[in-house]
């Protein structure tokens, strides 16, 4: 069956780059097509399936109002005729906002014909869009992410196998905010830190001197089993409702010891389980 991805979002979260990204992956890419030409561009595609395998759509708020709030129904329609993906990229106001700033464009809300404030600008379109957020396979919030970050994370996923759930794995640091794109969040800051030890405070959860010092604390290993169990359940539940991505979030203090050691460690439970899943280290991320 045709791919037919269609990445969405907010203005200025990073659509342009993650369609040039399936470009690169050789994905026929069509930008700003709107909503209301969904359906007819389908049967478009359809119609010569071995020049269209995989397509990608990118479709925002200059589509027309009415035609975004029919947008879950579209949806729905058009996975009977193809596999459909919904990405949505979204990022935090103030983040917006200042990439805005920097690069000096407009907010296409914020035009001389719509006359809104950048600040309302955002939240109008974060209203506008609630319906087509509603139907999204995935939610990535970029808030954090550089642009080669956020390509290798698009790499990632679409290069996961055709199993009916991927679990993303993120590890992350509370003082740098909790990921809004996470289905489940573990804070792991009543563990044992080793941050503390001043030999150890270098290391990573990826290191094996923080490993050594994790697998001699009985608290980790039981809050470790805890995780492993509960993941595995409702990643279950999630299957059986037909959804293609899990987020789940492991935070610590400063995202770097206990969140990526467990984060590590569910990974390979899930491996060894034959369930679907990538591995994100936001804040190691970070050191590149």
């Amino acid at each position: 069956m045709q791919q037919l991805v269609i990445i969405t979002g907010l203005s200025g979260s990073g659509k342009t780059i993650v369609l040039r990204a399936l470009e690169d992956m050789e994905y026929y890419c069509v930008d700003n097509l709107p909503v209301s030409m969904l359906s007819e561009f389908a049967d478009h595609i359809n119609e010569d399936v071995n020049f269209y395998p995989k397509v990608c759509v990118g479709v925002d708020i200059r589509s027309q109002q009415k035609a975004l709030s029919q947008f879950p129904e579209m949806v729905e329609t058009l996975k009977k005729q193809l596999h459909v993906r919904v990405i949505y990229l979204s990022a935090a106001e103030k983040v917006l906002m200042n990439r805005y700033s920097e690069t000096r464009r407009r907010h296409p809300l914020s035009t001389a014909q719509h006359k809104h404030s950048l600040t309302e600008a955002i939240r109008l379109e974060t209203q506008l869009m609630a319906a087509v957020k509603e139907v999204a396979d995935l939610i990535i919030d970029t808030s954090q992410l550089k642009a080669q970050q956020l390509k290798q994370q698009i790499w990632q996923i679409m290069n996961q196998s055709n199993q009916k759930v991927t679990v993303i794995i993120k590890s992350f640091a509370f003082k740098r905010g909790v990921p809004f794109d996470a289905d489940f969040v573990f804070d792991a800051r009543c563990l044992p830190n080793p941050y503390w030890e001043k030999e150890l405070r270098p290391f990573t959860g990826q290191d094996k001197a923080i490993i050594d010092f994790f697998s001699r604390q009985e608290l980790v290993a039981e809050y470790l089993t805890d995780l492993c169990a509960f993941s595995k359940k409702w990643i279950n539940k999630f299957e059986v409702n037909d959804r293609s991505y899990i987020t789940v979030a492991i935070g610590c203090t400063g995202g770097r010891h206990r969140s990526v050691y467990l984060a590590e460690s569910l990974h390979r439970y899930l491996v060894d389980k034959n369930i679907n899943n990538m591995l994100l280290h936001r804040e190691l991320e970070g050191d590149d």
